[in-house]
């Protein structure tokens, strides 16, 4: 059956942030099969727009995934405050254990989790 990842996470954006993740997603759909995962909600609250994302993926996947995060990472700032897309996800390997990822100032950043995520794996 394979090693799976559970991986669940958000990425926070504005209006023209959220159309361009939209469409990179969009983009990708042939080459990621597990891109249905991704929810973006239908009404939006105040200013921050979120997307959400929750599969168990195959391990082989998982690279695919940190490409699209990398590329989502890269979309530029389009107010004045020059704020970028910004995300957490935890990856839980059944082997490997659990990995954070972290999109924050044009990057993806991965490094192992701490034990206060520990409970979702139990």
């Amino acid at each position: 059956m394979g090693i799976f990842v559970s991986v669940r996470g958000f990425l926070q954006c504005d209006e023209p942030q959220l159309a361009e993740i939209g469409r990179i997603i969009q983009a990708a759909e042939g080459e990621y099969s597990y891109n249905g995962a991704w929810a973006f909600p239908q009404r939006h609250y105040n200013w921050v727009h979120y997307v959400f994302y929750g599969a168990d993926i195959p391990a082989s996947a998982v690279d695919p995934m940190l490409e699209l995060l990398r590329t989502i990472a890269r979309v530029p700032p389009t107010d004045e405050d020059n704020d970028r897309v910004t995300g957490l996800f935890l990856a839980s390997h059944e082997v490997d254990g659990m990995a954070e990822w972290r999109i924050r100032g044009g990057g993806l950043r991965v490094r192992a989790a701490g034990d206060a995520y520990r409970y979702l794996d139990e």
